[in-house]
């Protein structure tokens, strides 16, 4: 009789717990662009390398502890658009009419589900919003007033457009307005020296899945209801469980033409190459054709890889052997310590 209760105990243990992968891993980005060594103060470097470090642990952790992939995406990602850092969120570019127009898009490579809003202004985390689409609406992308009172309607922080502001990205703006009118163009044309502050996440979780996220403000001084590719499936955010998850930055209407994020899963799925080839090969071909940029890529294994075609880029890391690494130039410092389990 003992025995039978004790096997009885032990099945229902068996049955209780949740069927959780071995390895889980993070990778994130804070934007790609002309970032030079010599232009960087210590203190500014910190403050990156700090903010960057608490993304990929506050996403690494969630996933230590089992929670689904797309909510670690968001942790993470929201980390960086609170802070004024970053092109995303708080520090969000100005549009050429001096307000602040949010793009974002979240992917589950499971279910190939999807999620993503643009041209938002009034929505404190767009990230946040994105994953409500995916979650609670019938379509993939919201724009506009539309997808405010949509965020509005399902309880999320609604703020108002100054929220997003800040002295530096105005600055930006008047500089940029000024090339605009000495090149004589109406719609903000090339992006020049300026840093793609776009952030954005790829997870492995407990379950397998393998989630990405984007968030950003866009392109200092755009015009026209100018969209870029971070809230485009497939071009800026991309996720499928049989390949890889992308999150990109940089040129958004390169990557676009040029499919990017899909573009890059397509070679692993169909090709079989590696992660890193396959983003390689992609961000230099990008560059070929004349567009800027990074992504960040991971393998259904968990494999790591994050290059750009600028001399910078924003970035960090923790993978399968809980190692963290954070990047700002072209080399990446592995850090000292492990995140807490």
């Amino acid at each position: 009789m003992k025995k039978t209760l004790m096997g009885l105990m032990l099945a229902t243990l068996i049955v209780c717990q949740p069927v959780v992968a071995a390895e889980v891993a993070i990778v994130i980005h804070g934007g790609a662009g002309t970032i030079l060594k010599k232009e960087m103060s210590a203190e500014q470097e910190q403050a990156y390398t700090a903010k960057l470090k608490e993304a990929a642990n506050t996403g690494y952790a969630l996933l230590k502890a089992g929670k689904p992939g797309e909510y670690a995406v968001v942790a993470a990602i929201q980390v960086l658009e609170a802070s004024p850092l970053f092109n995303a969120g708080v520090g969000a570019v100005y549009t050429y009419d001096e307000t602040h127009e949010l793009d974002a898009s979240i992917m589950h490579g499971g279910a190939l589900a999807a999620g993503a809003v643009a041209g938002v202004k009034t929505i404190k985390s767009p990230i946040a919003a994105a994953l409500t689409v995916m979650q609670k609406s019938a379509h993939v992308m919201l724009a506009g007033s539309g997808a405010e009172a949509f965020a509005q309607e399902q309880g999320l922080a609604m703020v108002h457009n100054s929220y997003f502001d800040t002295h530096r990205r105005l600055e930006a703006l008047q500089d940029a307005k000024a090339r605009m009118a000495r090149a004589g163009r109406a719609d903000g044309g090339q992006q020049g020296n300026e840093k793609m502050g776009t952030v954005g996440a790829v997870v492995l979780d407990a379950q397998g899945n393998i989630v990405a996220g984007t968030s950003t403000g866009g392109m200092t001084a755009k015009r026209y209801g100018r969209i870029g590719d971070s809230p485009v499936i497939g071009a800026g955010t991309y996720a499928d469980n049989h390949s890889c998850g992308v999150s990109g930055t940089g040129h958004g209407e390169f990557f676009i033409r040029y499919n990017v994020a899909a573009d890059i899963c397509a070679r692993v799925k169909y090709q079989g190459v590696s992660i890193n080839r396959a983003a390689q090969t992609v961000i230099d071909e990008l560059k070929e054709a004349g567009g800027t940029g990074g992504v960040i890529a991971m393998d259904k294994r968990g494999n790591i890889t994050m290059p750009f075609n600028t001399p910078g880029m924003y970035r960090a890391s923790i993978n399968t052997d809980g190692d963290l690494a954070i990047g700002i130039y072209r080399d990446m410092q592995k850090a000292d310590e492990r995140p807490a389990n």
